[in-house]
């Protein structure tokens, strides 16, 4: 898929998602494919690296603590001032969403 359809995609699903504030797809080793267009570069680079290392240890954790065959539907992190999403966006791909705090965590993780 074309990139620039991909951050057209993305920013159509923050747009609909309330309380939602960026977003951006990675590849499963952290590297940035696409973000939304309130993410400065090094904010998308940081936030790439930042859910791969979240997507990896949920992983690891599903893989021992789950029922064995590794999958992670969502990972959610809560901080002070909003909630970071990380989901399967396709093979080998993730979409991390970053939120305010009064988002919805149930329509975000939808």
């Amino acid at each position: 898929m074309d990139l620039d359809k991909l951050t057209w995609l993305l920013e159509g699903l923050l747009e609909r998602t309330p309380g939602t504030r960026h977003g951006l797809v990675l590849s499963r080793d952290g590297l940035k494919l696409c973000h939304t267009s309130g993410l400065t570069r090094d904010s998308a680079d940081h936030l790439s690296a930042i859910a791969a290392g979240l997507q990896s240890l949920s992983q690891s954790a599903s893989i021992e603590f789950g029922n064995g065959g590794g999958g992670v539907r969502q990972a959610m992190t809560e901080f002070y001032g909003g909630l970071l999403f990380i989901v399967e966006a396709g093979a080998g791909a993730h979409l991390a969403v970053l939120t305010s705090e009064q988002a919805d965590p149930g329509l975000v993780g939808h």
